[in-house]
This record gives C-alpha cells, sequence and structure tokens, in this order.
C-alpha cells in the first residue's frame, strides 16, 4: 500500500530555469519523471515524486519552476515555486559554480528564516569549475554541498547519502498521535460514526492512523460507532484511559462518556500532531470576539464534493453563527493555495491536514501568527461553540494551561 504524502519526507528543488533540477530529480528517482529539454522554462507546475530513499523510507520530491522566470506567466509560475517552501521538510537548492548570485542567495536565506534543513547542488560540474571562495562559504555556514553531473550520474549518490544525513530528526522520530495519551496495556475507545460523510467500505485517514500508532504503542483499542458507545463503556471491567470521537459526535459522546474518563477528538488530535495545539488553542478563544458579519476562513487540506450535512461548509457555519447569535461573513478554500489577503480575516479554521506533512500546517500557522490572524481547527471549534472546550483539552496539559491562563485575563 501506498504511504500517504503525510508519512512522506517532501524534498523540494529550487533554482533558476535550466540549471538542471529536473535532470537531478531524475538521476535520483531513476526515472523520466520531470521533462528534460535545454529550452528554459520546461517545468511550469511543480511535478512531484513519491518513491522510496531507503533506509529513510517514504519521501516525496517537488520539482519546481525557475525562480527566475519572465513574464505574466512565468510570474504565476514563480508564486507556485514559492508556495512550495511551504510543504518542503528538506530543500535542495541546484545551481552552479558560475552562476550563483542573488536568486540563490534568496533562497537560501529564505530556507534558514525558515529553520528548513538545506543541501546545495553545484550541477553541471564537467562545464563549471568550482569556485573555492564560494566553497569556503559554503563550509563556514555549515551548508552541505554537493558537485554533480547529473547527465552522466556524477554526485549523484553523494547527493542521495547527503540527503539521508541531512532528513529532519521530527521526521525520523516522529511523535506519536494518541499512544503517548493512553501506554503500554491501558485502552482507548476510539467513536467512529458511520454516517453519509463515512467513506464507503474503510475508515478515513486519521482513525487509520490512530488505530495504527495505539497499537504500535502497545495499548489496546476498541472502535465503536457513537450509539453503541454507553453499551461498551459498560463491558470494561477497568475503564479505558482515553475515549476519541469525531468531532460531529462530540456532544453525544461526551454525554455518554463518565467524566472521569478523558475524552478528546481525532481533530483534536491532529492539531497536536500536525500544527501548533497551544497557538490553535488561543485561535478557538477568537470566537467570542466574532460578530455578526465578520469575515472567516475555513479552510480544507483537501477538495471532495461536499454532501448535505458537510462538516465544513454545513455545520461548522451554522454551530458558529448560533454561538455568534448572528450570520458570519464565511469563506472556503482549498488545496495548497492560501488566501494571499488574510489579514482581512476575524478567524482562520483549518482541518486537520491529515493528508500534509507537517511542515505545511506550520507555515500556514506562522503566516497567520505574520499577519496577525488567529488560526485553530475543526475540533477545536466544534468543541469551543458547544460548550465542551475544557474537557476537550483535559489530556493535554499545557494545552489546557493556556486556556485557563487566558480565560482568567478575559
Amino acid at each position: 500500500m501506498r504511504a500517504p504524502k503525510s508519512f512522506r519526507l517532501h524534498i523540494g528543488l529550487f533554482g533558476r530555469r535550466n540549471v538542471g533540477k529536473s535532470s537531478i530529480l531524475n538521476a535520483l528517482t531513476s526515472q523520466e519523471v520531470s521533462i528534460v529539454s535545454d529550452v528554459a522554462g520546461t517545468t511550469t507546475d511543480p511535478v512531484e515524486k513519491p518513491m522510496e530513499l531507503l533506509p529513510l523510507g517514504p519521501v516525496l520530491f517537488i520539482d519546481t519552476a525557475g525562480i527566475d522566470d519572465v513574464g505574466a506567466l512565468g510570474e504565476k509560475r514563480i508564486q507556485k515555486t514559492w508556495a512550495a517552501l511551504d510543504r518542503t521538510d528538506l530543500g535542495i537548492i541546484v545551481s552552479n559554480s558560475q552562476d550563483w548570485g542573488e536568486f540563490e542567495e534568496k533562497l537560501l536565506n529564505e530556507f534558514k528564516d525558515r529553520a528548513i534543513p538545506t543541501i546545495i547542488v553545484l550541477n553541471k560540474s564537467d562545464i563549471y569549475e568550482s569556485k573555492s571562495c564560494l566553497l569556503n562559504s559554503f563550509s563556514s555556514d555549515k551548508v552541505p554541498f554537493v558537485e554533480t553531473t547529473a547527465t552522466n550520474g556524477k554526485g549523484i549518490l553523494e547527493l542521495r547519502q547527503t540527503i539521508l544525513k541531512n532528513a529532519p530528526e521530527d521526521f525520523i522520530n516522529r511523535p506519536s498521535i494518541v499512544s503517548d495519551l493512553v501506554g503500554p496495556g491501558e485502552a482507548a475507545m476510539l467513536v467512529v460514526p458511520i454516517d453519509k460523510e463515512a467513506p464507503k467500505g474503510r475508515l478515513i485517514l486519521p482513525q487509520v492512523q490512530s488505530i495504527r500508532d495505539l497499537l504500535d504503542g502497545d495499548s489496546f483499542c476498541m472502535v465503536v460507532k457513537e450509539r453503541e458507545l454507553r453499551e461498551a463503556l459498560s463491558r470494561f471491567n477497568k475503564p479505558p484511559k482515553l475515549v476519541v470521537t469525531d468531532s460531529q459526535a462530540f456532544l453525544k459522546v461526551a454525554a455518554d462518556t463518565p467524566p472521569e474518563i478523558l475524552l478528546t477528538s481525532f481533530s483534536i488530535l491532529f492539531a497536536r500532531h500536525q500544527g501548533d495545539l497551544p497557538e490553535m488553542v488561543k485561535g478557538a478563544m477568537a470566537i467570542d470576539q466574532l460578530k455578526t458579519g465578520d469575515k472567516v476562513l475555513i479552510a480544507e487540506a483537501c477538495s471532495h464534493h461536499p454532501i448535505g450535512e458537510d462538516i465544513g461548509t454545513v455545520k461548522i457555519p451554522r454551530w458558529l453563527s448560533q454561538y455568534v447569535g448572528g450570520k458570519l461573513n464565511i469563506e472556503f478554500t482549498r488545496g495548497h493555495d492560501f488566501p494571499p489577503n488574510i489579514a482581512d480575516y476575524k478567524l482562520i479554521i483549518h482541518c486537520g491536514a491529515c493528508m500534509w506533512n507537517r511542515r505545511e500546517m506550520l507555515s500556514r500557522i506562522m503566516k497567520s501568527r505574520q499577519a496577525n490572524v488567529p488560526l485553530t481547527n475543526y475540533g477545536l471549534t466544534i468543541a469551543y461553540s458547544l460548550g465542551i472546550f475544557e474537557r476537550a483539552l483535559q489530556p493535554f496539559p499545557a494545552a489546557l494551561e493556556v486556556y485557563k491562563n487566558l480565560n482568567e485575563k478575559s
């Protein structure tokens, strides 16, 4: 089974037109993934290639358009290239010893500002002689570099080894989703509604990942529908350590779960796993500041056809309007595109981003913080608007402390 993108290390190739980014990608993957041509600007939209890079595991290479593209269409390509930085875990800047200059330095500084591990590839080394001053500069800045000739494979093996060596620590030792909250030998109850939004014949990704994480943590796991929860709990000789529910069933599950049992939702688990839970807790508390007519952005990572009672387009807007006491001006965005004018919004509400890597979610949190716009996610929004926020945060002491401190100040 193919690993989802959220499990893959995202490796972005950046640089000017015609420096050999696509040739490097083809050499790394041993496949003709990207079209290679002497014509500058052959790569337009980012090209993605998933593969296994052993012993690291599943990775996703992203080949981007040149950052020196020209014209109106070229400007759009450049915007797509810069947007690809938001989901890049490991950046590769492709250039050569002759042309390294302003564009490359701008990229390198951007990677440094975002704390993205970076590798410099000086391609076409058979044509351009290395400049010792440039190599010394990389060495003094402790930026790894590799000299390659993609057309004959020179340096490609060294580049692979450099990628393995510089993979981010948080990818190699991924944090758990839920097992650390339960512990070995303890049980978790997962509440999974089977309704119109449930995919036919399968579970959604956060549910599957949570089950696997619990098994990896040597925890017990029981999966039930919401109407079976009370009966299932009565059959336990020892109560489960934690109940995790789909956020849409929060109210019923909270009513059926004894207060001494910890309770949260899959979405809140992913606010921690994929993002920054304390920051998103602050964002949820901004709901109290909303007024009728305020602009709110609801952002989803993946595209799907909304059904009648869709969580993002129907239920959350309804619950929020009921809480505020008036209609809000709600807009929607899906996929990797993020509005440039986010400062216009009073609140951004994001899905769990289970299909993304964590880097992209953190990039959105960073942009929202820079624009001074609070950002939260679906589960936190639902818990807050339904009045069960504090209980949903009980499993997360640090986040709960943030909530209590802010609540005292307000």
